[in-house]
């Protein structure tokens, strides 16, 4: 056996530490990944619990149908551009053909701009198109036990009824 070999096994004998794994930090000895110890994350927090509507991480956003394929970015900013500063907006391209394929992201600081946008540009024209608008993200309906049912006891299966 060479020196180089048992020297290596004198050390792994000898309580070396093993850490497997990237992030770790080498002050403390706690083997916790650094990426979780101070992971902090964005958090959206309901402001009206009494909407259907429900907020991104960054603004209000309106999903506008039926946007002609001909539209163009400046057609349809100047057309929601009166109901409130248009934060972002974004018309996807198909890339076969290069058209806009039918939608477009309207993004709203508050919320009360996004609902007039809503209310203001729904059945109105673009481009020889009535075009409809509503929120992007809406609040799933509440989920909780179902109460009774159709008036039948649900506790038992069917064949152990009696």
């Amino acid at each position: 056996m060479s020196d180089d070999e048992m020297n290596i096994d004198d050390v792994a004998a000898g309580g070396a530490v093993r850490r497997k794994g990237r992030g770790f930090q080498s002050s403390g000895g706690n083997d916790v990944p650094a990426s979780t110890a101070e992971a902090t994350y964005d958090r959206v927090e309901p402001t009206n619990t009494d909407t259907k509507a429900a907020r991104s991480v960054e603004g209000w956003i309106v999903l506008v149908t039926n946007v002609h394929e001909e539209a163009s970015e400046e057609e349809v900013q100047d057309k929601f551009a009166e109901f409130g500063e248009v934060k972002n907006l974004h018309l996807n391209l198909d890339r076969r053909t290069g058209y806009v394929k039918g939608y477009a992201l309207v993004e709203y600081e508050t919320m009360t701009e996004a609902q007039a946008a809503i209310d203001g540009a729904s059945g109105t024209t673009l481009l020889e198109q009535s075009i409809q608008c509503d929120y992007a993200f809406i609040r799933p309906p509440p989920s909780g036990p179902k109460r009774n049912r159709g008036g039948r006891n649900r506790s038992a299966s069917p064949s152990r009824r009696r």
